[in-house]
């Protein structure tokens, strides 16, 4: 199998990693193989859209979200290091504003399957890093919300030293009690 697949606290959120080869000349993997993932995870899903952002230390991107046209994504970091962070956005789920995080680098080639329904985000840890994600929907501005990073109700414990790098709509995200959920 070329993946190793662990359920994270939200059981719909899955850490995959790859199967790497390696030696003296560097290493190779799969990213991804459709017929693969489809076995690893038992989900039927088909990606549309390839995104690639750039950030430096500190910046906080999310927590995103589209209440039309919700998006899986299949997210990992090809240089650096972030902290990702999923948050259950489905009212009728027992973990509903509950999250969780994991360490994403270049290093562990670790990759997320975060699912359609939950809020997504992550802080990069390293002096830059590069965040790749495959979507299951096409971007859609007009439905894309933004959950506020640091709402208590949630409570993400971000590595944070000090206050992050926010775009406007993040610094002017919803809390889970005002935010449109599914």
């Amino acid at each position: 199998m070329p993946y190793t697949v662990t359920p994270t606290a939200l059981a719909e959120v899955l850490i995959l990693e790859p199967k790497v080869f390696g030696d003296a000349r560097g290493f190779f993997f799969e990213s991804f193989n459709q017929r693969d993932f489809a076995q690893a995870t038992g989900l039927d899903v088909q990606f549309v859209q390839d995104n690639h952002s750039r950030s430096v230390k500190g910046v906080l991107r999310g927590l995103h979200y589209q209440i039309q046209h919700p998006q899986g994504k299949l997210v990992r970091v090809t240089q650096g290091e972030v902290f990702d962070v999923v948050v259950d956005l489905r009212r009728s789920s027992p973990n509903f504003g509950k999250w969780d995080g994991v360490l994403l680098s270049a290093d562990n080639k670790r990759q997320l399957w975060v699912p359609p329904g939950f809020a997504h985000g992550f802080v990069v840890t390293s002096d830059t890093a590069e965040f790749l994600y495959k979507t299951t929907d096409y971007w859609y501005p007009e439905f894309e919300r933004s959950l506020q990073w640091n709402d208590p109700a949630v409570g993400v414990q971000w590595p944070l030293q000090t206050a992050p790098q926010l775009a406007a709509k993040d610094a002017a995200a919803a809390t889970l009690a005002q935010a449109e959920v599914f």
